[in-house]
């Protein structure tokens, strides 16, 4: 199975910037669609955004639309999700995810077959 390790969560003022990371290995990151969700205490999973396996298509939350901006090196089998203007309701433990093949098929969960640990991200003054 995949694995795949999220990094840099760190706690921020509002308005603040951070930018995530998410490193794969046992497969070929190239081949995946790579989902971002979030999830906060008592709350359910939720779509942040996703991209697809050349970075061709890309799908943002309207909650995140022009605040978050995703990206993939796939030569470094890295995806990247670039945040600023952070909000205290951005608060969660961010996921990302592989897609069950390359193709990116759409927001829910379901659609993704391989997650990692998550990264913590705070947003408070």
């Amino acid at each position: 199975q995949a694995k795949l390790v999220e990094s840099g969560g760190d706690l921020v003022q509002p308005g603040g910037s951070l930018r995530l990371s998410c490193a794969a290995s046992g497969f070929t990151l190239d081949y995946y669609a790579i989902g971002w969700f979030r999830q906060a205490p008592g709350k359910e999973r939720e779509f942040v955004t996703a991209i697809s396996w050349n970075g061709g298509i890309t799908d943002y939350a309207d909650s995140v639309k022009g605040r978050f901006t995703i990206s993939r090196d796939n030569a470094k089998n890295t995806v990247y999700l670039q945040m600023n203007g952070l909000k205290p309701e951005d608060t969660a433990v961010y996921y990302c995810a592989a897609g069950r093949s390359s193709y990116y098929t759409g927001r829910t969960p379901d659609k993704f077959g391989s997650w990692g640990q998550g990264t913590q991200v705070t947003v408070s003054s």
